[in-house]
């Protein structure tokens, strides 16, 4: 799914080509994507872009008359840049958005489809769509201390939490865990100070780096690519591979369709963190740790 980095690059490659356009039409190719009735989509057609937002892992449009269309791509949803008119690719697209220098494409992979459009009216039409939790990158420490007192979770669940943090998701919870040295399975009531700090530092830098360098990216050519799974990520979708830090293997947990990968020597001190479903199996046979 794309996380506020991504998002962020979405927005900075949107901004040149539609901020202050109108939006002419917009051509829906799969009918379960809108999820909203009033007002009618078609109540924005015609009207220009004045702003874009993000809201959470969601880009909000808004239109003249205090119209917002917000779109949340979920884990497969992506967005192409392509000449006027264009007609959204096969099984894969579900809406074309046209404006006059070109047309945005959105596309899904996979047969499920989790993406979803609302048209809503004002701000507090949009504030529905806001889980509540804070801007990671608009917080001090004092502020990020109070987040993550909201609830007593691991650390992993409380990154991911939108209600705790806005728009970080499993990849940028794994890489800011792993630039910490902390372990994702402790619980936020047993940080000390110290670890308190050096998350909130490792959170304001990991975000900061790869929000930058993804924006870089878009702002000189459209982000084509949007996945989770970067070679210069430290730890996240690189299990088996080489820690930067150590060199030890990296791990993983799995639960569902979610993997937390995590460094052994870096943030468990040596210790293998139980997998769900391969610990199940080996039951009193599961290593303790890599050697």
């Amino acid at each position: 799914m794309p996380e506020l980095p991504d998002v962020e690059a979405y927005l900075a490659a949107l901004r040149p080509r539609v901020l202050e356009q109108p939006l002419e039409a917009v051509r829906l190719v799969s009918p379960f994507l809108l999820r909203s009735v009033e007002p009618p989509l078609t109540a924005a057609h015609g009207k220009r872009v004045v702003e874009l937002r993000r809201v959470g892992k969601r880009i909000a449009f808004g239109l003249e008359g205090d119209l917002w269309l917000v779109l949340h791509l979920m884990i497969a949803g992506r967005l192409f840049w392509r000449k006027p008119g264009a007609k959204p690719p096969g099984k894969r697209g579900l809406a074309a958005f046209d404006f006059p220098q070109g047309t945005l494409l959105l596309t899904e992979a996979g047969s499920k489809r989790r993406a979803s459009l609302h048209a809503v009216q004002g701000e507090a039409g949009l504030a529905e769509h806001d889980r509540g939790g804070a801007e990671p990158l608009e917080l001090d420490l004092a502020g990020f201390k109070a987040q993550l007192g909201l609830g007593n979770h691991t650390l992993k669940r409380a990154l991911t939490d939108p209600r705790f943090f806005s728009g970080i998701g499993n990849a940028y919870s794994d890489e800011i865990l792993h630039r910490a040295g902390l372990s994702p399975v402790t619980l936020t009531s047993r940080l000390e100070p110290e670890a308190v700090e050096g998350l909130f530092a490792a959170t304001q830098a990991v975000l900061r780096e790869w929000t930058a360098r993804l924006c870089a990216e878009a702002e000189a050519a459209w982000p084509e690519k949007v996945t989770a799974f970067r070679p210069e990520m430290a730890v996240h979708g690189k299990f088996g591979e080489p820690c930067p830090v150590c060199a030890s293997p990296v791990q993983r947990i799995r639960y569902a369709s979610r993997e937390t990968n995590y460094c052994v020597t870096c943030q468990t001190g040596g210790k293998l963190l139980k997998d769900r479903g391969i610990s199940r199996l080996l039951k009193q046979d599961w290593p303790r740790t890599l050697e």
